[in-house]
């Protein structure tokens, strides 16, 4: 078994506003092997995007409020310096954002922006830091790396610009990539060929991947085990093949009845409709009595409103918040 580079334990992320404390992430615990990508799947506003901030401690204090264990090698990124945090950002752990455009500076070029994490981290000068970043365009498969390296990032397409992006997180060899939503923003022929050049690179860097997002069907390309969360809470977790061949919460069934499938509508008679979870996500900022979903659940119960269910083995290697998900025998 490949040794834990990362471990997460009751991490919770709390924001104090005027009109309550939001609870953005309530106690959510995973791991990440060595060289392996795990998936954190939720529908928008679950608290994916500020685990993985979280991790990388880019939350504002105050507001936010981080508490719970963020072990990386051993080491607890939640204890550490600013200082030493700057040493590990961008060096041992590398992330990608949303929205290239947003995340790379207008005013500098493509090379001049890998360059400045070379020469931060790796003390590279000028010359050094500009042929790698040319050698980390070619990796990525930019043509013309060597022209493309004195461009501006309004100069390239949006595809280009995520390939940037990955070419800059992946500059310093990071042992961990945090890639949030890398594809949300690009059509579904770029996406393909994102997704295909992360696969790529992984197995040839061999960094462990973090991978957030809501598309289930890049999860199912890309992830060996995934993590399911709602309202801020992990819910379901379990190996990629495990999850979506049996699903056992209530919210991660529902989440796969919602999407498409290629040529359902041509089964039986008439059109196949998509499933539906009805309800809305309830208020953060108040504190949730029993399950996260009861008020969504089809299988709801007097104890699933009133107390919240652990995390506990439901089959080997699958992981369940529900009071009633079916269990298999597991042998000790």
């Amino acid at each position: 078994m490949a040794e834990r580079l990362l471990e997460v334990e009751d991490l919770r992320t709390h924001f104090r506003t005027i009109d309550g404390t939001v609870r953005a992430v309530d106690g959510v615990s995973f791991h990440i092997a060595s060289g392996e990508t795990l998936a954190v799947v939720g529908e928008s506003g679950c608290g994916k995007s500020v685990t993985s901030m979280s991790i990388l401690r880019l939350i504002q204090e105050p507001p936010g409020k981080i508490t719970g264990s963020v072990r990386f090698k051993g080491r607890d990124l939640l204890k550490l310096s600013e200082k030493e945090m700057r040493d590990i950002r961008g060096n041992e752990i590398s992330m990608i954002f949303q929205e290239p455009m947003t995340s790379l500076n207008p005013v500098l070029t493509v090379g001049r922006q890998i360059g400045e994490t070379l020469k931060l981290h790796q003390g590279m000068d000028d010359k050094a830091a500009e042929a790698r970043a040319i050698e980390m365009l070619e990796l990525v498969h930019i043509p013309e790396a060597r022209r493309r390296v004195k461009e501006y990032p309004h100069q390239l397409s949006g595809g280009m610009r995520q390939r940037v992006m990955i070419a800059m997180a992946l500059a310093c060899n990071p042992q961990l990539l945090i890639a949030d939503e890398p594809t949300t923003a690009l059509d579904v022929t770029i996406q393909a060929q994102i997704l295909e050049l992360m696969g790529e690179l992984k197995s040839k860097v061999g960094a462990a991947i973090l991978l957030i997002t809501h598309d289930l069907g890049v999860v199912a390309e890309m992830a060996e085990r995934i993590v399911v969360m709602y309202a801020g809470r992990k819910v379901e977790e379990a190996r990629a093949a495990d999850l979506f061949g049996s699903p056992r919460h209530p919210y991660t069934q529902g989440l796969l009845g919602a999407v498409p499938k290629l040529g359902s509508s041509l089964e039986g008679r008439g059109r196949t409709r998509l499933s539906e979870i009805p309800g809305i996500v309830p208020n953060l900022k108040r504190p949730i009595e029993g399950c996260a979903f009861a008020s969504r659940c089809p299988n709801v119960t007097d104890l699933c409103r009133k107390v919240a269910p652990g995390v506990e083995l439901k089959a080997p290697g699958h992981f369940v918040a529900c009071h009633h998900a079916p269990r298999e025998a597991i042998a000790a």
